[in-house]
């Protein structure tokens, strides 16, 4: 159910759409469904989770979101600690129990071999439980590195301070990592793009709705309170957290809207090393190449120029002393959670409780072994592939997967719209999509990384160093087309544009309500079929994966007149998506989520198409009391079962590409003629569109 968290790779994001992990279920075994049509029940199963989420006080056609959960929100309210509650919250509960059974297990083996998975996933695990110790160290072990800046004499002291920062913490200054080449997707390459900013998007320093105003106030004294825990004074912290503050709007003023960056031609920049000293020459970039471990760096990918030209400017006209207040607070705010309580509760106060509306941090077991599979997810993924992951779970996502391509390839070539030219392209880039599901062939060799009971921080820097290196190793090197960006306990999946695939991890194969049986095929089209598979395979035809051919480059394989047929339909899904309105008087982005929105459109689309061709479908087979239709539909809102604060929400329609989980149901299924006849929708009711405004792409 992707909703893309693009994937951060030491504090940077790589331009990969996924879902967004809300955090709680169990697991599935591979067995076969026994029915029974009474009273909404299944054999050995109890009550059907379809029937007992139905909440019979909203009608279908009016808000099909809460039709479809509204019982099961009202006796699950959202717990304290957490921004929402729902499906994801459930599947992440039941994965974040098994790694938990991996970490404390592996932790408490007496004399582990030096060097082995459950070795480092033990001291890593150990050190962070280790709350008497962390409170003891406060911010010491980090007070080389606070030093170090305070030690900064001029702007060449920046530059290599921020490639440190950027291996061990956060991103400042700007993004910057090696990804595969737009335009040559057989080659890495050195991107840099605009960044370094604290609040989640560059809106947040400008919008003047009362809720942005209020957290830019409630920032500014986050930013006071961070400088006294790292030991200023009064005075001196209050100055520190203003100036930060200014220096953070100037870099926000200079970035484009999060909308403006979604075109991928236009934020493909490439220049010469020598043409990127001359953007910013006040930055030493042959230092900062140098630091970071590359060499014979000739070209640079530039998402922003613009961006950079202007932080050239304030290298100099910003005071040094602003400089190395916001490098120590970058250091800090990245690494809070590996801290003392102290440091850790007061950018939880920020970050959690005014960006996201959490009330309480979660229990220490709790954020300590998601924090280690954050670290050491590639570790961890092989012990829970062996221990965990049902058998056969491969083989029914690769079947899943192939129905899907089957279906798109037929709707491809029934498109009224798109000629024949086109549409021969399209096929051969769909026919070339790779498929990744499970967990991967081979795994990331990380031997090298040193993990020890000494401390918890240091632990996660020496992972974010391992990670950084092994990014910047790439460079040079053949591209390795076999490689995951996510682990197979990672709910969630992506589509590479430069790849042409997508990737599904093993634990996508859990529907909670379904723990010792595999669902029917209503829901394992719509949860896996539709929101998944049909939802990323789509991502290589939407506004921005439309413009990758099918060897993942940068290449235009439209006729002109289908390019702008294409266009104007997309226009109607943004228009759409900007009436509604998802918190207090904010209203959705429709250009911002476009991408998204058409996704999850083709995505329910073709999971329904690929339902059909099943025995379930095709003999009308009732479960539950459900028609094959209404359990595909409804299993459709049980992918998005998701109850968000209203204080996340808004952080979400500010700085995210995906629209908030109730628009990802109403949206689409308002496109859909088949969920009209299958609810009864008629006009007046608060989901019915007129024909002509119907969204139909493919």
């Amino acid at each position: 159910m992707p909703d893309s968290r693009e994937i951060p790779i030491f504090g940077k994001l790589k331009p990969y759409s996924m879902k967004k992990i809300f955090f709680l279920m169990a697991f599935p075994a591979m067995l076969s469904i026994v029915i029974s049509c009474k009273s909404g029940k299944t054999k050995d199963q109890g009550v059907d989770p379809l029937v007992s989420h139905i909440d019979s006080t909203v009608k279908a056609g009016d808000d099909f979101f809460l039709f479809a959960n509204g019982k099961w929100f009202k006796a699950n309210p959202i717990p304290r600690s957490e921004q929402a509650n729902g499906l994801w919250q459930l599947i992440q509960d039941t994965i974040n129990a098994q790694v938990r059974n991996i970490c404390e297990s592996s932790a408490a083996i007496k004399d582990p071999s030096k060097g082995s998975n459950k070795q480092k996933i033990g001291d890593f695990f150990y050190t962070g439980m280790d709350s008497v110790k962390l409170n003891s160290r406060g911010l010491s072990d980090l007070k080389e590195d606070l030093a170090r800046i305070d030690a900064i004499r001029d702007v060449k002291g920046i530059v290599k301070e921020a490639v440190y920062i950027h291996s061990v913490a956060g991103s400042p200054l700007f993004r910057f990592y090696v990804v595969q080449d737009d335009r040559i997707s057989s080659k890495y390459a050195i991107f840099i793009g605009q960044g370094g900013l604290s609040l989640p998007d560059r809106s947040f320093y400008f919008d003047k709705d009362p809720r942005a105003v209020m957290i830019r106030g409630k920032f500014t004294e986050h930013l006071t309170n961070m400088y006294r825990v790292m030991g200023y004074s009064e005075a001196g912290a209050k100055l520190a957290g203003e100036h930060t503050m200014k220096l953070e709007t100037a870099l926000a003023k200079a970035s484009r809207k999060r909308e403006d960056t979604r075109d991928p031609l236009k934020n493909y920049n490439k220049i010469t090393l020598p043409k990127l000293k001359a953007t910013m020459p006040n930055f030493d970039w042959d230092l900062f190449t140098q630091s970071a471990g590359l060499k014979n760096v000739d070209t640079v990918i530039v998402g922003q120029p613009e961006f950079l030209a202007a932080e050239n400017g304030y290298l100099k006209s910003i005071p040094l002393d602003d400089w190395k207040n916001y490098l120590k607070f970058q250091v800090i705010r990245s690494l809070s959670r590996y801290l003392d309580d102290r440091t850790f509760l007061e950018s939880f106060s920020f970050y959690s409780t005014v960006l996201r509306g959490v009330k309480e941090p979660k229990p220490r077991w709790k954020r300590v072994v998601e924090q280690t599979d954050q670290s050491l997810g590639e570790l961890i993924g092989q012990v829970y592939v062996n221990e965990y992951l049902p058998k056969g779970t491969k083989e029914k996502l690769q079947e899943i997967g192939k129905a899907i391509i089957t279906v798109y390839a037929e709707r491809i070539k029934n498109l009224d719209w798109m000629s024949p030219v086109t549409k021969e392209k399209a096929l051969k880039k769909l026919g070339t999509v790779i498929i990744k599901v499970g967990y991967p062939d081979k795994w990331k060799d990380m031997s090298s990384l040193q993990v020890d009971r000494s401390s918890y921080v240091k632990n996660a820097m020496n992972a974010n160093k391992w990670e950084f290196a092994y990014n910047i190793s790439k460079f040079g090197k053949p591209v390795d087309r076999s490689e995951w960006g996510m682990e197979p306990q990672t709910y969630n999946a992506y589509y590479n544009p430069s790849n042409n695939e997508i990737v599904i991890p093993g634990c996508n194969i859990i529907v909670p309500g379904y723990e010792r049986i595999l669902a029917d095929d209503a829901l394992l089209y719509s949860i896996i079929g539709g929101s998944t598979f049909g939802h990323e395979i789509t991502h290589g035809f939407d506004d921005q994966g439309c413009k990758y051919n099918e060897f993942g480059n940068l290449h235009n394989w439209w006729t002109k007149d289908d390019s702008a047929k294409f266009f104007t339909r997309t226009k109607l899904i943004v228009k759409q998506f900007n009436q509604y309105i998802a918190v207090d008087s904010l209203h959705i982005n429709g250009e911002l989520t476009q991408g998204e929105n058409i996704a999850d459109l083709a995505g329910v689309i073709m999971g329904y198409e690929a339902f059909k061709k099943t025995a379930q479908f095709k003999n009308n087979e009732l479960i539950a009391g459900l028609s094959p239709d209404q359990r595909y539909f409804l299993g459709y809102g049980l992918a998005w079962m998701i109850n968000t604060r209203p204080e996340a929400i808004a952080n979400q329609v500010r700085s995210d590409e995906h629209s908030p989980a109730k628009f990802r149901v109403i949206g689409p299924l308002s496109d859909i003629p088949e969920f009209y006849s299958t609810f009864n929708v008629k006009q007046g009711d608060a989901m019915w569109r007129p024909d002509s405004l119907r969204v139909k792409i493919w």
